[in-house]
């Protein structure tokens, strides 16, 4: 009886971990765009992965000179995952679709600073290899973007507020504890 159990409890076990497992890749992808860090922005992905995200459609190694030259000349960015759905079709293959808004801190011609902000879906495929869930094929959908003036009061208001930060320099890559 005992066996038996256990052996129910493996599938659900087993499909808990890939979701689990899914979940941290697309977290690491998000840190890895909003932090500038490429190994943790990699490891997302397994590196024959290909990504079209409309601007940019090619392999992983394109992406990350096409996300990290874009992201770099900005201020600041902030990802954001919304809801995401998870298809487990095997123990090495996996679908999913993930809302995401998206914070960029840009400047127009003139040096303005401006918010950019967009929202929309990863519709990703993912692949088991040597243990590790990884995202293998990505499309980017757009759902709506704006792009404003950026007042930026309430840091100006507030100018001992701890603000973000890249390259290893964010106060989450050295806690003061």
């Amino acid at each position: 009886m005992t066996q038996t159990r256990l052996a129910t409890l493996a599938d659900p076990l087993t499909d808990y971990v890939a979701r689990r497992d899914i979940t941290d890749a697309l977290h690491r992808y998000m840190r890895g765009l909003d932090r500038l860090d490429e190994a943790l922005f990699r490891s997302a992905f397994h590196s024959d992965a290909q990504i079209d995200c409309g601007v940019y459609a090619g392999d992983l190694d394109g992406f990350v000179t096409f996300a990290f030259g874009f992201l770099g000349q900005m201020q600041a960015s902030h990802h954001m995952l919304g809801q995401s759905r998870i298809a487990i079709h095997d123990a090495a293959r996996a679908s999913g679709e993930s809302y995401f808004q998206a914070w960029h801190g840009i400047r127009d011609a003139d040096g303005a600073p401006r918010d950019l902000f967009i929202a929309g879906r990863y519709i990703d495929a993912y692949a088991c290899r040597d243990g590790q869930w990884c995202i293998v094929r990505r499309t980017l959908i757009s759902e709506w973007a704006t792009d404003m003036a950026a007042t930026g009061q309430a840091h100006m208001n507030a100018p001992q507020t701890l603000r973000s930060a890249r390259g290893g320099h964010d106060l989450s890559d050295r806690p003061a504890w």
